[in-house]
């Protein structure tokens, strides 16, 4: 310890700079690791956190929620297949919206049959609509009390915020949640010529004593037309997850690579550049695990450092948003990389060590205790 708290007094700004280097890598890792949740949050977040256990798609929809469309007769087929308890209609469209009759933008509306199929939960404040013209708002685009007018040809539905749901958006876009009627209303009004307003998908509750997972078999094999999953299923499997995933868990390998490559790299070379004097002290009677030990701690101060020092800079960036994505921050996340990073960095170290343990004592008599 003695050795180690010595030496990096020595050479503050040798080892402040690894500690900024590393502070900066971890920073961008859990930037990049709080970028990712929350785009996969905002692309499916209403998929996730809504209260139909089971979601069918038609087939053709290509498991994507606005573009699946449920016929009348797909419908009635699936509240026919056994083990199907009850089951509501499901409805999901993007219009331009007025706020409080000023701001203009575009929100993803998701209309619901029932509560128990389809509605939004948790709600994080607030309630459910339980009068015409109220709705549920994804928290950070609405404020409860705020009154959303639908812009149309056939006049502008209003919509009044009374709940928010936290993490509740779809495609990355600001989502309000309504009752089927609602809903009706709001396409009609961008769509007035439209014979009828067909549901994208139906959600479904199974009996009791029927699991999700055999209640989207039975349907499936009943009904060719139609794609029946479970919402975990229904989340994972919507078009753009798994790419964005594999995006970013390419980033992530290579920064968990040049971490531990930067420590080591940095070690190997420290290790060389004092093996004169660690080859002396090595004659005077110092035992290398005396040495290694050092040189271990050296390492876990490095890192720790700099994983404390990056998650500080990452913490106030956690709490912002960024255009529609919120941030927010994972202790999770924070804990997993940082016990990551850790292993990594040590067992890095091990060239640096293993130069240690070669060195043999006799070579500060012979002259070659630099080599």
């Amino acid at each position: 310890m003695f050795l180690a708290f010595r030496e990096i007094g020595r050479a503050k700004t040798r080892f402040g700079l690894l500690i900024a280097a590393i502070a900066l890598l971890v920073f961008l890792i859990l930037t990049q690791q709080a970028l990712q949740t929350g785009l996969i949050t905002s692309f499916i977040g209403a998929i996730e956190r809504q209260s139909a256990p089971v979601l069918v798609y038609s087939v053709d929809g290509e498991r994507t929620l606005q573009g699946s469309s449920i016929t009348p007769d797909l419908e009635a087929g699936i509240a026919r297949v056994p083990g199907v308890a009850h089951t509501g209609r499901i409805g999901q469209r993007t219009f331009t919206v007025a706020i409080d009759g000023r701001a203009q933008s575009d929100a993803a509306i998701i209309g619901y049959e029932h509560a128990d199929l389809g509605a939004p939960q948790p709600l994080s404040a607030g309630r459910l609509p339980a009068a015409p013209g109220e709705a549920v708002g994804s928290e950070g685009d609405f404020r409860i009390g705020q009154k959303v007018a639908v812009l149309g040809s056939a006049g502008r539905p209003d919509l009044t915020v009374v709940g928010l749901a936290r993490d509740a958006q779809i495609q990355v876009t600001p989502t309000l949640s309504v009752r089927w009627p609602d809903y009706v209303a709001a396409a009609r009004a961008t769509n007035p010529d439209a014979a009828a307003i067909l549901p994208n998908v139906i959600g479904v509750r199974p009996d009791a004593g029927i699991s999700d997972t055999q209640i989207t078999a039975r349907i499936n094999a009943a009904l060719p037309q139609a794609d029946a999953l479970t919402r975990s299923q229904a989340a994972a499997d919507t078009p753009g997850v798994t790419a964005v995933t594999s995006s970013f868990d390419v980033i992530f390998l290579l920064f968990a690579l040049v971490v531990p490559l930067v420590t080591g790299l940095f070690f190997l070379i420290i290790t060389l550049q004092k093996s004169r004097a660690l080859t002396l002290l090595r004659a005077i009677g110092a035992p290398s695990g005396v040495l290694v030990r050092a040189l271990l701690v050296q390492v876990l101060i490095i890192l720790g450092g700099g994983i404390l020092v990056g998650t500080l800079l990452y913490a106030p960036l956690s709490q912002t948003k960024v255009g529609s994505l919120s941030l927010r921050f994972d202790p999770a996340a924070v804990l997993t990389w940082a016990v990551l990073l850790l292993v990594l960095g040590v067992a890095s170290a091990f060239a640096a060590i293993a130069r240690v343990l070669r060195i043999d004592p006799v070579e500060a008599t012979t002259g070659e205790g630099g080599r």
